[in-house]
């Protein structure tokens, strides 16, 4: 895939401060330096886009939820914005955790430059960039950008996981697609358990509304339907994100212990 090397004014996106179009010209003489932890820039975020692929692979550590306006598979790393619990205070990650692949591509990432942009990522004619203000970015590198004015390895194998990342969240669209045009969706609140000061038990807090995919739904479909989204992994992939919601208590369990362990 070739890229535009003009300057652009790419917008924000998740956890990417700032945005620049990848060009020789501004990012020949710059690389990486290995950190001690290259994920702490996630410190801060609670909610990342996940592909359909990835289902499977996120279901055994994180709740999947589905965003009420865009319908778009996040997986929750921590309950409220500003908070992962999976990132530890000093940056490091668990190492258990599974990374999204929208964040494996991190600093680089490919824009939409006249197409059709969504959470997941671009449509059309896109725009290889970079997050200029990532910690690991260096002008005396470990890993270059370019070797002898060319991409180098690594720059040729992060392109690769952006192209590769283009692929899933095309399929994560069509299985959006499918969902809803099977009315598959329905409404979920998100809780946090609440007691009374007299120890009772207390109706929830509702701190969020998001979309889940309806077991009753996909149950009552027509066995013909049923059987054309069975060949298409659709019931599986429902299924993965549907036992996937029996961890949210966890994911409260750990931002209470961290909460308790934070300095005072």
């Amino acid at each position: 895939m070739t890229y535009p090397e003009q300057p652009a004014n790419v917008g924000s996106v998740l956890f990417y401060r700032q945005l620049e179009s990848f060009t020789k010209e501004n990012h020949g003489t710059l690389g990486v330096s290995l950190a001690e932890n290259p994920y702490a820039y996630l410190a801060n975020t609670y909610a990342i886009p996940i592909t359909a692929d990835e289902f499977t692979y996120a279901a055994v550590y994180y709740p999947i939820i589905f965003l009420k306006q865009s319908k778009i598979p996040v997986v929750l790393m921590g309950p409220f914005p500003g908070m992962n619990v999976f990132i530890a205070p000093d940056g490091a990650m668990d190492p258990d955790a599974y990374l999204p692949a929208f964040a494996l591509r991190y600093p680089f990432l490919q824009v939409a430059v006249d197409g059709q942009q969504d959470p997941l990522g671009g449509r059309g004619r896109m725009m290889l960039c970079i997050d200029r203000a990532a910690t690991t970015i260096s002008c005396k590198p470990e890993i270059p950008f370019f070797d002898n004015g060319q991409y180098s390895q690594f720059t040729q194998d992060a392109i690769q996981a952006c192209d590769r990342f283009e692929e899933l969240a095309q399929r994560t669209r069509d299985f959006i697609r499918i969902i809803e045009e099977h009315d598959l969706f329905e409404t979920m609140e998100l809780t946090i358990p609440r007691a009374n000061p007299d120890g009772t038990e207390a109706p929830p807090q509702v701190i969020d509304t998001c979309l889940r995919i309806s077991e009753a739904k996909l149950n009552a479909l027509p066995n013909d339907v049923y059987i054309s989204l069975r060949d298409m992994g659709i019931p599986g992939l429902a299924y993965a994100h549907l036992l996937s919601l029996n961890l949210w208590p966890k994911l409260l369990s750990r931002a209470a212990r961290l909460k308790a362990e934070a300095p005072r």
